[in-house]
């Protein structure tokens, strides 16, 4: 707890000097200002260490930046660029492909790709990437994070999620669970439960502020 509250006092503190707040068009060349997210994800897994995993992504028109830690590995960062594409008005996408550097106690390459699907009150948001671990070839593997939510109102939102990661041994090569998420503002809270099923399962508590 003490990590979330600490890297929440930075992301108000960046939010303080931020001076352009706006939406990023997916249109190439569109969008003059830049816009921003922090997030951090505090894994809460039985029998393994707790940990927490920060992502800072920066958006300006087609340009995607982001940067990771503790989400290939422990104790082991990544830095991304991405072009941002989107259109549609009942049925709205949005994909972003990505080219990453892996950095830590795993070294690689990784292409990936994150996107979303939206029809009325139902979204499915996936992100997923293949790492080349260019120290050990048998350390490659693919990642993915996918949820499928329906939001009755616009703060509210709850639905289904999976997960397949190498970060701690699970039972299952994907993680299946459920979600709920809140919303104010720029600020976003989901708590998520894997393998619900299992007499300890994995928690994970979510926090996120745009700006």
């Amino acid at each position: 707890m003490p990590k979330i509250l600490f890297l929440l006092a930075g992301v108000s503190l960046g939010a303080a000097f931020a001076q352009a707040q706006t939406t990023v068009t997916n249109e190439p060349g569109g969008g003059s200002d830049w816009s921003f997210s922090v997030s951090a994800y505090s894994y809460f897994v039985p029998a393994e260490r707790e940990y927490v995993q920060p992502t800072f992504s920066a958006d300006r028109g087609w340009l995607h930046l982001e940067a990771r830690y503790n989400y290939e590995d422990l104790e082991t960062g990544s830095a991304w660029v991405g072009y941002n594409l989107g259109g549609g008005e009942t049925l709205e996408w949005e994909l972003t492909p990505m080219l990453g550097g892996v950095f830590g106690n795993t070294t690689g390459i990784a292409p990936g790709c994150k996107g979303s699907l939206s029809w009325r009150k139902l979204e499915l948001y996936s992100e997923g990437q293949y790492v080349f671990d260019t120290d050990d070839s048998s350390g490659s593997f693919f990642y993915n994070w996918s949820e499928l939510t329906m939001a009755p109102t616009d703060w509210f939102r709850f639905g289904l999620v999976t997960q397949r990661t190498r970060l701690y041994d699970a039972d299952r090569d994907i993680q299946r669970g459920l979600m709920v998420g809140f919303t104010f503002k720029q600020l976003d809270v989901a708590g998520y439960v894997f393998d619900p099923d299992e007499s300890r399962p994995t928690v994970v508590i979510g926090l996120r502020v745009d700006f």
